[in-house]
């Protein structure tokens, strides 16, 4: 083949050999000669074959799974802790340049850190405030990868598992507290009785006729079973104020 049709030849594989495509979600972070130039992408580019070279990083959130972790909480109890981490890379020429594997520090430094803040917690807090730990958890890793351009998108503990003698502890000890709780409720119910009846009394204490109509409402009472027999006395004073209620002109006269 002749000289003036080789060169062409080699001028387009010179060209194809250096297309490029990244995706929506990918950017290339390119070097010549060993020194950053730039980042490419989305899309068709080109760099110079033989003499530059890309490394693509994924810009999507990722989910990681952390490990369960045994740790011991503040107030000496060992439990076993683990969480899930969302992140994405918003800076790549970072994420390439400052560190040497992005994924691995990210998982590496969130597990140190959980079990860090586990350990400034007591069992009760850990179990209680999770949204506020998590809230902690990712302020502090997110300070610490966000010069390897990173961002901590959410922490969440997943699960926290404790021994079986401390879940009976806790199971007891809510038993007592529900326990004292019914307690002071009875308690606080026959207060208010009390102060209702005695407030009755006051007010039948003014009146004779009202005692005997509430003595006469609980034999009423009483005398609901039918295989009840009652046994009623009624005093004169009341039977006078009946007959006189019922005969207006007749006088009361007292009986022996």
């Amino acid at each position: 083949m002749s000289l003036p049709l080789l060169l062409p030849l080699i001028l387009l594989g010179f060209l194809l050999l250096g297309l490029r495509i990244a995706q929506e979600y990918e950017r290339a972070i390119v070097f010549r000669l060993g020194r950053f130039t730039g980042s490419r992408g989305p899309g068709l580019y080109w760099i110079i074959p033989l003499i530059e070279r890309q490394q693509t990083i994924d810009i999507r959130t990722k989910t990681v799974e952390l490990e369960q972790q045994e740790t011991i909480t503040k107030d000496s109890v060992t439990i076993k802790v683990n969480a899930v981490l969302w992140f994405r890379v918003v800076t790549p020429a970072d994420a390439v340049i400052k560190v040497a594997n992005f994924n691995q520090a990210v998982y590496q430094l969130s597990v140190t850190a959980l079990r860090n803040i586990i350990g400034q917690h007591q069992l009760d807090e850990v179990l209680k405030e999770r949204q506020s730990i998590n809230a902690t958890l990712q302020q502090l890793v997110d300070a610490a990868t966000e010069t390897w351009g990173v961002k901590i998108e959410m922490v969440e503990i997943k699960d926290v598992e404790i021994p079986e003698s401390m879940q009976r502890a806790m199971a007891r000890e809510a038993e007592a507290i529900r326990e004292k709780r019914a307690r002071i409720i009875k308690a606080e119910a026959e207060l208010e009785a009390s102060v209702k009846l005695t407030q009755g009394a006051h007010q039948m204490e003014s009146s004779p006729m009202a005692l005997e109509l509430r003595r006469m409402q609980m034999l009423s009472e009483i005398g609901i079973d039918n295989n009840t027999t009652t046994v009623v006395l009624i005093p004169s004073e009341f039977t006078n104020i009946a007959r006189s209620l019922t005969n207006p002109s007749q006088p009361t006269s007292p009986h022996p």
